[in-house]
């Protein structure tokens, strides 16, 4: 019994090491210190989730304008590439009704491009076109400038006219020119006659190369002096009002004014604009064609018109196509040559700067 009581007095006393410290507890989960250190625990630490591979940012702008792209491939790329293909054919009717393919070669190039009508016709496009857009500039900028000065209730009515204008659709405004110039009913010969003009009581307006075009350029005009008008009145808000004051109390006219503070403020809106107008007015089919179906003798024929005249008039359709497609080259390189000087332009300003 002595011997029981001094076994368990000498467990609860505790036992001391070399240095006289009690020994140190070790958990449930800890480990022996070994003859060289502890040991490395056994866990590992856990591998993050793997991340989803995405396509770098600079693909994104690609992948966007991907669907636009596919769409213009099918609806535009496709229908020209049909057309380049018919343009190396002899195509009239007779190979049309019994779906013959007769290949041509390049000789439908060769016959329009030896022919004087067509460079007549491309020279003509070319001076209507300029006279159009300049006349369409001018003017539009005036009236974008007035709506700009003008109080609100006048500028409303002005801008409602202008809206009205822009939104007639072209077949409805031709027909409202033609019903305007008719040689005997027409209202501008009636007030002509009423001003002192006798000799314009009976005036007919479609009789003459002139005449024609004269008719023919104030109706492009009035329906794309809208967009330029309205265009520039909205860019002009966006200029700060400060530098006009600046501008006046250093004591610049009206003329200083807008070659020192709006011109240079909106000289993108201009170029945009005009590369627009030149596209609009090259293109320009429905009004020259109701007005008078590029008559008379075929004086007033542009580009379009002559492409439709060719293929579809004279069922030279293979004609006709190779015409199209040369009115799109034409076009092609007249706005490079305006992007070309438009960049040269500005590259020589940023020198300056």
């Amino acid at each position: 019994m002595a011997a029981q009581l001094d076994d368990a007095a000498g467990s609860a006393v505790p036992r001391t090491g070399g240095g006289g410290a009690p020994p140190t507890r070790r958990g449930p989960g800890s480990r022996r210190a070994g003859p060289q250190g502890p040991r490395p625990s056994a866990r590992r630490t856990p591998r993050p989730p793997a991340r989803r591979t995405r396509p770098p940012a600079r693909l994104a702008p690609y992948l966007l304008l991907l669907p636009a792209l596919l769409t213009t491939a099918v609806f535009l790329g496709w229908p020209m590439v049909r057309n380049l293909l018919l343009s190396f054919q002899n195509l009239n009717m007779k190979e049309l009704i019994q779906h013959l393919t007769d290949w041509r070669g390049t000789g439908n190039y060769q016959e329009i491009l030896g022919s004087q009508q067509f460079w007549r016709v491309t020279l003509r496009t070319l001076v209507f076109t300029a006279a159009n857009v300049v006349l369409i500039m001018v003017l539009g900028v005036l009236i974008g400038l007035l709506l700009a000065r003008l109080g609100k209730k006048m500028r409303l009515t002005l801008s409602l006219a202008l809206v009205l204008a822009w939104a007639m659709p072209v077949i409805a405004a031709t027909t409202v020119f033609q019903w305007l110039f008719d040689s005997r009913y027409g209202v501008v010969n009636w007030l002509l006659d009423k001003a002192g003009w006798h000799a314009m009581a009976h005036y007919d307006w479609v009789g003459t190369q002139l005449s024609t075009f004269s008719v023919i350029t104030v109706l492009i005009v009035w329906q794309s002096l809208p967009f330029v008008a309205l265009n520039l009145y909205a860019a002009t808000t966006t200029i700060p009002r400060e530098l006009y004051e600046a501008a006046r109390m250093d004591g610049a006219g009206t003329w200083q004014v807008f070659t020192s503070v709006t011109f240079p403020f909106l000289r993108p809106f201009f170029l945009a604009t005009t590369f627009l107008e030149i596209i609009w007015v090259f293109k320009a089919f429905p009004q020259i064609f109701a007005i008078n179906e590029g008559g008379p003798d075929r004086l007033t024929e542009t580009l379009p018109i002559y492409a439709f005249t060719e293929g579809v008039g004279n069922l030279h359709f293979g004609m006709g196509v190779a015409i199209s497609l040369l009115t799109i080259a034409v076009l092609l390189a007249v706005t490079a040559h305006y992007l070309r000087l438009t960049l040269r332009q500005e590259r020589h300003e940023e020198n300056e700067l």
